[in-house]
């Protein structure tokens, strides 16, 4: 099956945030960070599969820095490693003050998307080409992920089933 360069799933979001989006310290709210990285990352998948997809997992979400008030916040998502029906996604997240230019990373995530049929059944999606080094980077570590990933998901269910 013939691949697909990363750089066909790269989506980028930019808005601005305001007081609404932010907690009594004028930090954007955690959950609002996470649904924008999760709607990027669904994009990128989609990208990537041109199908529908679903969020199969959120191995990881590390917040590195708040985004304050007034800022921009700005996501950037790329389909990193495919399986025959799955799909791993790196998010980056910055802040960027409006002012000076100047960008922080405030968050990275690594979700896992499966891409549907017309059914609703997972199916095949074609194999990602990483082509940067960065893309390469995240692309030889998947495996890794992959494994913690299913290890961690057999552990719970594990620990549901011994309840």
């Amino acid at each position: 099956m013939k691949g697909k360069p990363a750089s066909q799933s790269k989506t980028i979001l930019t808005d601005l945030v305001l007081p609404p989006d932010t907690n009594h310290l004028g930090t954007m709210f955690g959950g609002n960070v996470m649904a924008y990285v999760d709607k990027v990352a669904s994009i990128a998948a989609m990208r990537h599969s041109r199908r529908s997809v679903v969020t199969a997992s959120s191995d990881s979400f590390d917040f590195i820095s708040p985004i304050r008030t007034g800022e921009a916040i700005c996501i950037e998502g790329i389909v990193t490693y495919t399986r025959r029906t799955s799909m791993e996604v790196f998010v980056k997240v910055e802040a960027e003050d409006l002012q000076t230019g100047e960008r922080r990373l405030t968050a990275t995530s690594y979700l896992t998307f499966v891409a549907l049929n017309d059914e609703g059944k997972p199916i095949t999606v074609v194999p990602v080409i990483p082509e940067t080094d960065e893309e390469k980077w995240h692309y030889d570590q998947a495996e890794d992920r992959y494994h913690s990933r299913k290890k961690r998901r057999e552990e719970s269910l594990k620990h549901q089933e011994d309840k």
